[in-house]
């Protein structure tokens, strides 16, 4: 009884404790987050924007305040806080212009860099002016920055320009070692999501495919550097293959890859100049979070256009779910609400995904179909919106794309791992067994599938595949067998999927809200909100503090591991994806 009350009263005392701990956290950080706000709702006269091009880029940032006091090691920028900040200081006349400081940038799509570059170029229509400066230009931060009037380098400093490469990674071998075997059934003769695991190359088709877009990609990226520096495509190129990477910075000014070599101090001087003011004064800046926490312009309108972003895999539940995914169970649930809201007028769908669960898929393509039959759905392609990405789309009104977007990939395969020789071989496990039908131990870990049952399980990944078809043949009105012909597990990119008709039209965000209250006929009448709404307060927190946090050990690792990062987390997936999956190559490395 002793013990008992003794161990008792430490648990109290421990919740006690641990209760008040966040409970001054919490009054720390909030008052923290006010006093930030109210300092940050005026734009001064006469104010620079400063864009950091260092960390990574993902589709929406994390507004997590307890990020870094639980160690996070990651410095992730949103391309939604990115574009709308560059949006605002184009409509504020007190911001002058752009200052762009560039670092080791990693953008996770091409397109981003291109939604961001075209936001900028769109910033100086305005009559703005954009100023650049780095000390390391890798290839994504440097195509973004050659949009810019003036673009400086320091002494020491390098431009990463070297062109692309694709670098699939295949472990057929390794998990040959440990005594497993990846059985698989497909559709779709450029299905390649499946090669990492069954073979160690690459088959023709798919390195057709990815030729193409990695080529298509590229130049892309060299016709618009070459427009901005005024540069031939050829000279650009024959940068790239003598590795001008390692060039001096005396070279990358006389090649007109940059404009001058300076320090930091003496690009801001220019600045300086730009803005009229004294060298002794201080440069009023305005950085990406403070643009975004300015006070909303509001028309204060009844009629909505609802932003729904959807990122990451696609899974069946949030069971579980550490990362960014589009959870089944959880978009159909809020685009039910959505079509239920009168307020919403139309739905603009934000997809940036490679693809997932092919039962999950196929709710969200349904709820999307329910939602058109009460008001318009738009599609806004980010950088991926293929397999399962596409799936989910192509039941829209009408879908934009970026040019060099990656979708399509229209295909359905299984993947079921043979653990039987790491059991039987590897660790001496031997099994037995009893059973009442033909079937009965139909996907036991003690033996591999015969042929009987591959062949009724690439009749069902077949069944699936033709109603992927069936479902784009219906939302993009076409023929089925006309899908079939681009279908294929082809990835395209997005300037090549408008010819085909797997889109309506090339853009970004901005005119794929306006395309919806156009539909929704409500012209300049509307507001936008933007959905799901980020985690409360509350729930940020005890996110963050769990011990089991995955997105904490993720940071860790991929901080930890770098390039083999990506090798661990296909391995991981072995084990825990889905036996059905609509996906494109998600563990493709482009650089």
């Amino acid at each position: 009884m002793k013990d008992f009350l003794k161990y008792t009263f430490a648990t109290v005392t421990g919740m006690v404790l641990f209760a008040i701990l966040i409970g001054i956290i919490s009054v720390i950080s909030v008052m923290g987050m006010i006093a930030s706000q109210e300092a940050t709702t005026v734009v001064k006269d006469n104010s620079v924007m400063v864009l950091n091009l260092s960390g990574s880029l993902e589709e929406r940032a994390d507004d997590n305040p307890f990020a870094q006091m639980v160690g996070s090691v990651a410095e992730t920028n949103g391309l939604d806080e990115i574009l709308y900040a560059i949006k605002r200081a184009k409509e504020e006349k007190e911001v002058k212009g752009i200052y762009i400081e560039a670092g080791l940038f990693d953008a996770d799509a091409p397109a981003s860099c291109q939604a961001i570059r075209k936001a900028l170029a769109d910033f100086k229509k305005s009559g703005k002016w954009i100023v650049a400066y780095g000390e390391q230009y890798t290839q994504q931060a440097y195509y973004i920055c050659s949009v810019a009037d003036e673009i400086a380098i320091n002494p020491s400093g390098l431009i990463d320009w070297h062109g692309l490469a694709a670098q699939p990674m295949f472990l057929k071998d390794l998990l040959a070692k440990v005594g497993v075997k990846m059985q698989i059934v497909k559709v779709g003769k450029f299905k390649s999501a499946t090669e990492a695991y069954s073979e160690d190359h690459m088959s023709d088709a798919n390195r057709e495919q990815v030729t193409a877009y990695i080529t298509g990609v590229w130049n892309t990226m060299v016709g618009d550097v070459a427009a901005s520096r005024k540069l031939p495509v050829a000279q650009l190129n024959a940068y790239a293959d003598s590795l001008i990477t390692f060039a001096k910075a005396e070279d990358y000014v006389r090649h007109h890859l940059v404009d001058k070599i300076a320090y930091t101090d003496e690009v801001k001087a220019s600045v300086k100049q730009r803005l009229g003011i004294g060298d002794d004064d201080v440069i009023n800046q305005m950085s990406v979070t403070d643009m975004n926490n300015l006070p909303e312009k509001i028309n204060r309108s009844d009629n909505e256009i609802a932003i729904y972003y959807a990122y990451g895999e696609i899974v069946n539940t949030a069971d579980g779910q550490t990362s960014a995914a589009i959870c089944g169970d959880v978009v159909t649930k809020d685009l039910e609400e959505l079509m239920k809201d009168d307020d919403v007028k139309a739905v603009v769908l934000r997809v940036n995904s490679p693809g997932g669960s092919a039962y999950a898929s196929e709710q969200i393509w349904n709820a999307v179909k329910k939602m058109r039959t009460k008001k318009p759905v738009v599609v806004s392609m980010g950088g991926y919106a293929a397999s399962g990405g596409y799936y989910i789309s192509c039941g829209a009104d009408y879908i934009f794309a970026e040019p060099t977007t990656l979708t399509g990939s229209i295909g359905i395969f299984g993947m079921f791992p043979d653990f039987s020789q790491l059991a039987t071989e590897k660790l001496g496990v031997k099994f037995d067994v009893v059973k009442t039908n033909r079937f009965s131990d139909f996907g036991s870990v003690a033996r591999p599938f015969n042929a009987e049952e591959l062949a009724h399980l690439q009749k069902y990944i077949g069944n699936g595949y033709d109603l992927f078809l069936s479902r784009v043949a219906e939302g993009r009105k076409m023929k089925t067998a006309d899908v079939n012909e681009i279908a294929q597990g082809r990835v395209w990119l997005g300037k090549d999927a408008l010819k085909i008709k797997l889109i309506d039209d090339l853009g970004g965000l901005d005119k794929a809200v306006a395309k919806a209250a156009e539909l929704a006929k409500v012209k300049d009448d509307y507001d936008t909100a933007t959905y799901p709404a980020a985690p409360n307060f509350i729930d940020q927190m005890l996110s963050s503090l769990e011990g089991d946090n995955g997105n904490f050990l993720d940071e860790q690792l991929k901080a930890s591991l770098g390039d083999y990062y990506t090798p661990l987390m296909m391995l991981k997936r072995v084990e825990q994806q889905y036996p059905v999956q609509a996906r494109m190559p998600y563990h493709l490395v482009i650089r």
